[in-house]
């Protein structure tokens, strides 16, 4: 037994677009009396940007040269930011906060990222190809084996294809692919105390392909990853048409979906848990969560921005790196 001493979790949050509502999250998730006590946490960001934001949405129970900020860029001017417009500078700052973070949690400088919503037109704008955080933050780990997953609660959907065009999907859908992502998913559920976990995979096709007439991806790998799953004792259910597992309840129950690609599963999930849905990376050798929602230029810098979902994203990041942390001193 190692007797490491437990200490606050050290979380990072970096600020995402400078003309969205992503400082206003920060401030005011530094501000929540729920959040007291419970991390220590960096903001990676503008900090001229931060410093308005914290004049406009804090409480003042704290100073501002109180915070611990690792400031990441040196683009933007507070005083006239392109608030709810898509800017190349905007982008490259929003770029570097989260490659930062990353690469300190990749050092162990920090425990997790929770990262604000970054517009990709902005960051793609600047000439840096971008199309995700989830992919971006693979990439500094040197992580192939990864997935996005949506949770709330009991509801988790992770996502064989994200950020593709549609066009790409089917040739995207192998069996290697499936199954990594079924397997992350039963992972995850195990990390998080889900010990007896029931899964579920939706199909490719309308009506699963209605025995290959429509497609024959289900038949030739969908159902095979399912078959292979069981024989390795996995707890899965038949193939699920889309239409109808998020009908009447149904979703409720499986603790763990796999959804084909990206709209195929995040509209039903924010539909269901728009105010309280957490974005994770699944695979990574660090922890990343954020909020499963965009950049919200039309309501930024309003002091309308709804916490709920980065709030919840935060304190699922406290809740893995507390138990990382457990695990690290057995």
């Amino acid at each position: 037994m190692c007797n490491t001493e437990r200490r606050l979790p050290r979380i990072a949050l970096t600020m995402g677009d400078a003309a969205g509502i992503g400082p206003e999250l920060l401030i005011k998730a530094i501000d929540a009396e729920e959040f007291k006590d419970r991390a220590e946490f960096i903001l990676y960001g503008e900090k001229t940007v931060l410093q308005k934001s914290f004049e406009l949405y804090s409480s003042k129970t704290l100073k501002f040269n109180e915070l611990q900020i690792r400031e990441t860029s040196n683009l933007l001017s507070a005083d006239i930011l392109p608030i709810g417009t898509p800017d190349p500078n905007c982008g490259i700052a929003a770029y570097e906060a989260v490659k930062t973070a990353a690469i300190d949690a990749v050092n162990g400088k920090i425990d997790a990222i929770v990262t604000a919503p970054i517009n990709k037109y902005s960051v793609n704008l600047a000439g840096i190809k971008f199309s995700g955080h989830t992919e971006l933050i693979a990439e500094i780990c040197n992580c192939n084996d990864f997935a996005m997953m949506q949770s709330s609660g009991k509801l988790h959907v992770a996502f064989v294809t994200t950020h593709i065009p549609i066009a790409d999907v089917a040739k995207s859908i192998t069996f290697d692919r499936v199954l990594q992502v079924a397997e992350l998913l039963h992972q995850v559920l195990m990390d998080e105390g889900v010990t007896k976990s029931k899964l579920a995979i939706m199909a490719l096709n309308p009506h699963a392909g209605e025995n290959g007439c429509m497609g024959d991806e289900d038949e030739r790998i969908t159902r095979k990853v399912i078959e292979y799953l069981r024989s390795k004792n996995i707890d899965i259910a038949d193939m699920q048409v889309p239409d109808v597992i998020f009908a009447n309840g149904n979703y409720q129950k499986y603790d763990g979906i796999v959804s084909m690609y990206h709209d195929q599963g995040h509209i039903p999930f924010k539909m269901l848990a728009f105010s309280s849905g957490v974005n994770s990376t699944l695979g990574l050798p660090i922890i990343r969560c954020s909020p499963d929602h965009g950049s919200a230029f039309d309501i930024a810098w309003q002091n309308r921005a709804d916490t709920g979902s980065f709030f919840a994203a935060i304190t699922s990041a406290i809740k893995r790196a507390n138990s990382k942390q457990t695990r690290n001193a057995e």
